[in-house]
């Protein structure tokens, strides 16, 4: 089979192919009956494009900054684990990166210490949770500030649901003789996975090193998201001060709504990501892209608004942002590459996405991706859920009578 794929839907259908059912499973993931991550996708299908026959035709520009950070188009690696993926984790998914000049979020929750991530790729974002206590959050903080992290991604929005009505996949705590005996006529039957762990020399590592400082033992996964979701959930005050202790930018991951986008800025972050957790926070919550118009309108020129959830072309991106986003950040997109190719099916994931950028911005004839705007774009009525705007009072029949 040629390893080069032309769709993220087609470095899907193999990564689906060469993953066992559990690891796919979790790839997968959302919540309860799975309403808002396929609304994340589905959203995209609504909106059209409004493009020209003629105009200008030379070069066109991805390039931007995205908190401080030059990139070579408007696409970040969102944050997530990939635990049991690829022997080389969020290490190949940095080198890809780092080649074409994107820069990278690496989850707390991520398989690979957040030292080796950023020295392979400098412009690394380290994302934190608000697990444990203040002391425990401040180390993580001045370790990931000692390895050379360019920025922190905070993320809030989780709501611990655990039923899918497709069914959760089973994921072992650890990989002990035991353990892989049982898991073993899931791995059998996908050789060219388990192939690849076995030339590598390792099995996968179910541990999250990045939640630990010093010499302490990396705890395992599942313990480590008991400590999380037992950790009372924070307030607008220790989102402030996660900036005060964060000397660099800060983006707030997981907002929704224009009053928190607007209690954000007074916290001080220096960017939002509009944002569902994709699809894996409380189900019903509407598409990221049908929130982002309302949420650039009210806080754009005051912060960095990007957006996090449903990409899977170049012309997401292209759509993303004409309605308001500095960019966006992919996530199972980029899994998917990383489990059909290793380090190559990520590089090839982001030069699709970078190719379908070129191709809008040449049917809409732009230069540049800063001259998007909405005119570009077809939005159907009733498309755009501006949640937690402010309502303009209602004229009551008194006063619509003294008028």
């Amino acid at each position: 089979m040629n390893p080069w794929f032309e769709t993220v839907a087609e470095a899907q259908r193999r990564a689906k192919k060469r993953l066992p059912k559990p690891v796919y499973g979790a790839l997968i993931a959302g919540s309860e009956r799975g309403q808002t991550i396929e609304d994340n996708q589905k959203a995209f299908t609504e909106l059209g494009f409004a493009p020209h026959v003629a105009g200008p035709i030379g070069e066109r520009s991805q390039a931007t900054t995205v908190l401080g950070q030059s990139v070579s188009m408007p696409v970040l690696i969102s944050p997530t684990g990939v635990q049991a993926v690829h022997p080389d984790g969020e290490v190949a998914v940095a080198r890809a990166a780092a080649a074409r000049g994107v820069a990278m979020g690496l989850s707390s929750f991520a398989s690979k210490p957040v030292e080796e991530v950023i020295a392979a790729n400098p412009s690394t974002f380290f994302q934190l949770y608000w697990c444990g206590s203040k002391d425990d959050i401040l180390a993580r903080m001045a370790r990931a500030k000692a390895a050379g992290a360019v920025g922190l991604i905070l993320t809030l929005d989780w709501s611990f649901s655990h039923g899918r009505d497709w069914g959760s996949p089973e994921i072992p705590q650890s990989l002990d003789f035991r353990t892989m005996l049982k898991f073993a006529p899931a791995t059998v039957i996908k050789p060219r996975w388990l192939t690849t762990y076995l030339r590598s020399g390792t099995l996968p590592d179910l541990t999250v090193p990045n939640l630990v400082t010093g010499d302490a033992k990396a705890p395992g996964f599942f313990t480590a998201y008991g400590e999380w979701m037992n950790t009372p959930p924070p307030d607008w005050a220790d989102v402030q001060w996660v900036v005060d202790n964060w000397d660099g930018p800060v983006l707030l991951k997981g907002v929704i709504r224009v009053d928190d986008a607007q209690r954000a800025v007074d916290a001080g972050v220096a960017g939002i990501s509009v944002s569902n957790h994709g699809g894996n926070n409380l189900d019903g919550t509407p598409a990221a892209i049908r929130a982002l118009p309302a949420i650039a309108d009210a806080v754009g020129d005051q912060i960095e608004v990007l957006l996090d959830g449903g990409i899977r072309r170049g012309s997401d991106v292209v759509k993303a942002v004409a309605l308001g986003a500095r960019a966006v950040l992919i996530g199972r997109a980029y899994l998917w590459g990383l489990a059909a190719n290793g380090q190559a099916g990520v590089e090839n994931v982001l030069d699709i996405l970078k190719g379908g950028i070129d191709s809008a911005l040449l049917g809409l004839r732009k230069t540049s991706i800063h001259d998007l705007d909405r005119d570009d774009i077809v939005i159907p009525q009733g498309f755009v859920r501006d949640l937690g705007a402010p309502v303009a009072p209602t004229r009551t029949l008194d006063t619509a009578a003294s008028a």
